[in-house]
């Protein structure tokens, strides 16, 4: 661990970055692999349509729940730079004052939850049968929505002041007790994709109580200051909140416009057909296993980045990105490679739907590239978390979204789902071009 109070450079190495990210790694393992359960008991008791209901499904909570992904970078961000500055009370005034905010958004999107839905499902291009079944799916889940969105807070003060096994079990307790939930309801009592909704829902809320309770004993810990545990006054400060919220809309419209491009994705490759929506949306189950392993770095960087920013070491600053970059680097030749040679054996487990099956393996050498070099992207999105350079982060986003839609505007017509693939790489490898032409003016102005 970096004392950032010494400056003890030297700590920062690979070695250091790998013991912060490892748990992270496994608990972000966690998390597809709860989708690739989903599609499995789906896959292998359903029907086409079930599984492009969860395929829908998921798309509709990806865009519900990324939405409002600012609740997690944003407080890590924060909380980090508290922690660099030695600053306590700062750290406890973020949390609380994104767990209020998480609260007021979780009620409203139940209070909002038809709109939300009908909105949602016009936007998309699923079969009649399909869309019923989405529905029913986000009918019962949203009802989680409120502790699921007090978690990103909870996991993202975790990050922030580098208590990663925290993270990792309280990431292991949603998603064991969601899968565990999910072949009970779906698997054996053969509630199919309201099943699957419902373990997923009571999951959630059982999890936040126990982050809640966690969050509560780190920071009461570190309470050696001379404020309230709740320190009122910075909580209201007029300039503090006015940052948090600034930071936050920032990361929400990066946010919008990255599920945008995911969502555009699906949708267009809905229009080729149910199978090729089934088959698209397991390739992404591998896609996201992927991220989230290669996101464990990027978060590693978002701690050790901050307390630089917090403590004023450049010195550090660099030697954590280098370090943790490397690693990332490797890693996703690694998955690129296992997704290459592994994927035919990972879609059979999956799903013993034939055609869905052998159009999933046609496609996969296009998503071992797209792993290879997504890892760019995500290092680069951890060193501006860590910095609080939001505003660079979704001017990115926008514009990478903007390359997505005219790229694939072009190639689908031409080359159908491999257009749809080629222009997916575009996408991320722009994304990743757009934050570096800003990362020296953010290391210069974070210091």
């Amino acid at each position: 661990m970096i004392n950032p109070e010494t400056r003890d450079e030297a700590a920062v190495t690979r070695r250091n970055i790998f013991t912060l990210a490892w748990p992270i790694v496994l608990a972000n393992a966690a998390i597809p692999l709860l989708g690739l359960v989903d599609t499995a008991v789906i896959g292998n008791t359903g029907t086409v349509e079930d599984l492009g209901g969860i395929a829908l499904g998921a798309l509709l909570f990806s865009f519900v729940y990324w939405s409002f992904g600012f609740l997690r970078m944003g407080t890590t961000g924060f909380v980090a730079q508290a922690s660099g500055a030695g600053d306590h009370a700062e750290a406890r005034a973020t949390s609380v004052r994104a767990l209020l905010l998480a609260a007021a958004i979780g009620v409203a999107l139940v209070i909002l939850q038809r709109p939300i839905s009908w909105a949602s499902l016009a936007l998309l291009d699923g079969t009649g049968e399909v869309e019923a079944l989405t529905r029913a799916y986000f009918d019962v889940r949203i009802w989680g929505a409120p502790a699921a969105l007090g978690t990103f807070v909870v996991l993202g003060t975790f990050v922030g002041l580098g208590r990663t096994r925290y993270l990792l079990a309280t990431q292991v307790l949603l998603n064991g007790l969601n899968i565990a939930l999910d072949l009970i309801f779906a698997g054996v009592l053969g509630w199919g994709v309201e099943g699957i909704a419902l373990g997923t829902a009571i999951a959630e809320w059982s999890t936040f109580g126990f982050a809640l309770l966690l969050l509560y004993r780190v920071l009461r810990a570190s309470h050696s200051d001379e404020e309230p545990f709740v320190p009122w006054k910075r909580l209201l400060d007029r300039s503090r909140a006015l940052a948090t919220l600034n930071a936050n809309a920032d990361i929400m419209i990066r946010t919008l416009f990255l599920l945008m491009g995911f969502s555009w994705f699906t949708n267009q490759g809905a229009r080729f057909g149910d199978e090729v929506l089934a088959a698209n949306h397991i390739l992404l189950q591998l896609v996201a296993m992927s991220a989230y392993l290669l996101d464990g770095y990027a978060h590693a960087t978002e701690i050790v980045v901050g307390r630089a920013v917090g403590s004023g070491s450049v010195t550090i600053f660099d030697r954590a990105v280098r370090a943790a970059t490397e690693l990332a680097g490797i890693t996703a030749v690694v998955l690129s490679g296992a997704a290459l040679f592994l994927g035919p054996r990972v879609i059979t487990g999956l799903t013993n739907l034939d055609p869905v099956r052998d159009t999933a393996i046609a496609y996969l050498p296009y998503t071992a590239v797209y792993i290879a070099v997504s890892f760019a992207a995500f290092q680069l999105d951890g060193i501006f978390i860590g910095a609080t350079a939001t505003r660079d982060m979704r001017n990115a986003s926008i514009l990478s979204f903007t390359t997505f839609l005219l790229t694939s505007l072009l190639m689908v017509p031409v080359a159908a789902n491999v257009g749809l693939w080629l222009a997916f790489i575009v996408y991320i490898l722009t994304r990743a071009v757009a934050l570096a032409v800003h990362y020296s003016a953010v290391r210069a102005r974070s210091m």
